[in-house]
């Protein structure tokens, strides 16, 4: 029983690591990276499906995406929702093929960038816990009910904390390389 509160913590807690991972990939920093426009979604017959599953984007060099939509007409829609995006992207269409160049990056912006990708690592470090104290509550429902011993709720709450106190530095670990990255020239 035990066991399984501190795997539901670890598996709970590394969601929350890899939400923040994603959202991460999403700040842009002046080099082109495929997964910059993973969460984009384009009008595709009446519904709205992510980029990816209407054309393949590929890195075309350090500061370009290539976008090669599967069917002509969807040059334009895609042409649309990059514009429309926050990204702040400007694609260049030549037939069929898109390319959306990566602006150089001025030091305000990558100042801007780094206060978002606190925030987005503030956030997860919010829902590591959240995680924690909604295991600590469980722990201390089972002793109520005396499943468990004081002596076990400790230990347990213990462990808790250091399953805690690890995936923690590892969001910090996350956010002190992008914010590396992002200062890079």
């Amino acid at each position: 029983m035990i066991d399984d509160i501190k795997k539901n913590a670890t598996v709970r807690m590394q969601k929350s690591v890899h939400t923040l991972k994603e959202g991460l990939a999403k700040l842009r920093t002046g080099r082109a990276n495929a997964s910059l426009l993973d969460h984009l979604r384009v009008s595709y017959y009446g519904s709205e499906v992510p980029l990816n599953q209407v054309a393949n984007v590929t890195v075309g060099d350090a500061r370009t995406l290539t976008i090669m939509p599967w069917e002509k007409p969807m040059v334009a829609v895609i042409e649309k929702a990059i514009m429309a995006s926050d990204l702040g992207l400007t694609p260049a269409t030549a037939g069929n093929i898109i390319r959306v160049p990566m602006p150089q990056l001025t030091e305000e912006r990558r100042r801007e960038i780094i206060k978002l990708a606190r925030q987005e690592a503030e956030a997860a470090r919010v829902a590591v816990r959240n995680v924690r104290r909604d295991l600590i509550t469980e722990l201390k429902m089972l002793l109520k009910d005396k499943k468990i011993s004081e002596d076990q709720e400790h230990r347990s709450q213990d462990d808790i904390q250091k399953i805690t106190d690890r995936h923690i530095s590892e969001l910090d670990k996350i956010l002190a390389t992008k914010e590396a990255e992002l200062l890079e020239i």
